[in-house]
């Protein structure tokens, strides 16, 4: 319940980017409100890797970034990635999530045979 809460909060915060009062009042009770999935139980271990993971794509995303800044991507390409998780559909989502964060890719779609298709760029002139 309290890890639900909490993973909720900070998907909302990462959403709206706003600490005030009243912003963390509407997002408690949004986290609250929404409805629990009750899927398979994800491992511990699991989970842990998809912390380390989160942390991971933050520095990723900054220097993706300023990666773009600096020298401007203009190539594009969608490829075909296995997933991780099959088993667990909210390691699925923090999956994409973590994906979609990153600033050069965001996923397109999940299908049912166990992949994502996902949007690249790449360094290039026009």
């Amino acid at each position: 319940m309290i890890g639900h809460l909490i993973l909720r909060l900070t998907i909302w915060f990462l959403l709206t980017a706003d600490f005030s009062t009243t912003n963390i009042i509407i997002g408690v009770i949004i986290a609250l409100i929404l409805p629990r999935g009750y899927t398979s139980r994800a491992k511990l271990t699991e989970w842990v890797k998809v912390l380390g993971e989160v942390v991971v794509a933050v520095l990723v995303a900054f220097k993706e970034a300023f990666e773009i800044i600096i020298n401007p991507h203009h190539h594009e390409e969608i490829i075909r990635e296995k997933v991780k998780h099959k088993h667990s559909s909210l390691l699925v989502f923090m999956d994409i999530f973590l994906i979609t964060f990153t600033p050069k890719t965001i996923v397109l779609n999940h299908d049912e045979e166990g992949f994502y298709e996902v949007h690249h760029i790449k360094p290039g002139r026009k």
